[in-house]
Formats: C-alpha cells, structure tokens, sequence
C-alpha cells in the first residue's frame, strides 16, 4: 500500500476507497505505519509555524523555538492519542449498536478517518490560519461517518445512532486528552 495513493484515495473517494480497506488484513501494521508518518506533518508543520515564522501581535512577533517544540509534540501526542482513544471508544460502543467488535477494524476507521486533519495540518505553517485545521476534522467526520458502516458492519437502523453516540464520546474523550497535554506542555513551556 503506497500510503500517498491512500490518503489520497480516502480524500477524494472515501466510499470507494472504503470497500477496498475492508477487504484488507485487520491486523496488517501498515495502519499503525500510516498513523505514525501522516501524524508527523502537522507536527512538523507546527514546530515550523510556531518555533520559526510565529505571528505579529499588535507588531510583536510572538513565537520561539521552545514553543514550536511544545506545539509540535502537543500536536503529534493528540493526533496519535485520539486516534487510538476514539478506536477504543467506537470498539467499546459496537456491542452495544450490534455491530462488528474488533479494536483492530476500529483503528483502521479512525486512523483512515484522521487523514483530513492530517493534511489540513498544513495550516500550523501559519500559525493566524491555525483556526482552519478543524475543518479538516469536520470532513474526517463524514469519512468516519461513511466507513463505519462497510468495516463495522452496522445496521441502517443504527448507523446514525451509532455514529453520533460515538462522536459525543470522542469529543468528550478529546477535550480530556487536549486539556491534559495542554496543561502538561503549558507547564513545561512556563519552565523554560
């Protein structure tokens, strides 16, 4: 798998691209190989836009080398931690919608599903267009929307159901995990 052709494949195509990741091997480590690269270029994207470019506040250049660090690793431990944490959320919540149980077919969703906000990471180049990376996710949401019914075999009844129970658990999930690593990185940032 040329994980290039997926990304794109995932971003133009997601209902095509999703029928043949469901044929594929639920516990192949090219999953876990695409997670870790893909997650790497909004990271590196932060510690450029952040460390190097910053941005002016009323003329003043805001940005160090020390924060671009914190922003990249920030960005890289979420990215790959909400990956993970949304798949055992979506794999705990499948019993209970009467879909397919596996953690591995789960990560395959999830981590296929981040590769919007992978992409839109390009905007921590900048870090003023920072705000428009989240749009990025909002269209990860309609691929995770799209995938969960082919790889978790869900009902029609419950797909939907299933989809937004999900989604209010990550959230949840996400705003623990981004309150956590802020605080952790904050402190760290002030100690410098």
């Amino acid at each position: 798998m040329n994980i290039f052709e997926r990304a794109k494949n995932i971003l133009i195509t997601p209902g095509k691209e999703w029928s043949v990741i469901e044929n594929e091997d639920a516990n192949s480590s090219h999953v876990l190989t695409y997670l870790l690269l893909l997650a790497l270029f909004p990271a590196i994207c932060s510690l450029i836009g952040f460390g190097f470019i910053g941005y002016n506040v009323l003329g003043v250049r805001v940005g160090t080398m020390s924060w671009g660090i914190n922003q990249a690793i920030t960005t890289y431990l979420s990215m790959v931690g909400g990956v993970y944490l949304s798949a055992f959320v979506i794999d705990f919540l499948a019993s209970k919608f009467e879909a397919t149980s596996s953690f591995n077919v789960a990560f395959k969703l999830v981590a296929y599903s981040y590769t919007p906000m992978f992409v839109a990471g390009i905007f921590y180049l900048f870090p003023a267009l920072s705000v428009l990376v989240p749009i990025g996710g909002l269209y990860g949401l309609y691929i995770l929307y799209t995938g969960m019914k082919p790889m978790l075999k869900v009902s029609n009844e419950k797909h939907m159901t299933y989809f937004i129970v999900s989604l209010i658990c990550i959230i949840v999930v996400s705003a623990v995990l981004g309150a956590i690593l802020g605080v952790i990185f904050a402190t760290n940032a002030l100690a410098y």
